[in-house]
């Protein structure tokens, strides 16, 4: 049941066809992890925070650093030192106090990750190819859905991945990917975005999700294009 505070707080989204009061309370009682609260994890925090999911898990063993600040938009010069799980709580409570946050300053494991995620729907906000697998495995594991973003410099992707209709993040990656990752902060924010979405869309079962497909955008050219990925023969995780 929807409170008239939030009745008003989100009056313009239940609003638009398909979601309504129904949708709304999907969402508030929806349960996400997002894996990672930095570049796109600040995006995606903000925007699923502010569009009402209900619990919102974050993971993430870092703290706020300087050179995060050009992306990372939760954090301030004030909370630099802070755990950055703590940084974000604090930001997204006073976005949003109607839901709840969760937070883990753990790193994720293979011994971990499934305790971890338990059975929510996974956003990979990561930027290391190793924890995106482990998150890769985890999904396929306990059939979770996995909402992927990557981010090099003025350059994104996103997919979906559902285990069991499409080809999993392993079969994407294939190769390694490098370590540091340049970037510039308008990327991670539309990337972010665009996982929000989907994850938005999964719960409310509406529009077309981006299912064996990915979409990359270049900010260069500011063009978005799309290619279509199937199971790798070889693949070591969804075999």
């Amino acid at each position: 049941m929807l409170s008239k505070q939030e009745l008003q707080r989100y009056k313009r989204q239940i609003t638009i066809p398909d979601w309504g009061e129904e949708g709304q309370e999907k969402l508030k009682a929806a349960k996400v992890v997002v894996v990672g609260a930095g570049g796109l994890g600040s995006a995606v925090l903000t925007y699923l925070a502010v569009a009402g999911i209900g619990t919102i898990r974050i993971i993430d063993n870092d703290e706020v650093e300087l050179s995060n600040l050009n992306r990372q938009v939760l954090h301030t010069n004030r909370d630099i030192g802070k755990a950055k799980v703590d940084s974000a709580k604090g930001r997204l409570h006073e976005l949003n106090p109607d839901i709840k946050i969760e937070t883990v300053t753990d790193a994720i494991t293979e011994e971990n990750v499934l305790d971890l995620v338990e059975d929510r729907p996974i956003v990979d906000a990561l930027d290391n190819l190793e924890g995106r697998l482990l998150l890769n495995r985890a999904s396929l594991q306990q059939k979770l859905p996995l909402f992927h973003g990557a981010v090099y410099g003025f350059e994104g992707r996103a997919t979906t991945i559902i285990p069991g209709q499409t080809p999993c993040l392993h079969c994407l990656y294939q190769g390694s990917l490098p370590g540091i990752v340049p970037v510039v902060g308008t990327t991670p924010g539309i990337i972010a975005c665009i996982q929000a979405t989907e994850v938005i869309k999964y719960i409310l079962t509406v529009g077309e999700l981006l299912l064996g497909r990915v979409l990359i955008y270049d900010g260069l050219t500011m063009k978005f294009s799309e290619i279509k990925f199937k199971k790798h023969p070889n693949c070591e995780s969804c075999k």
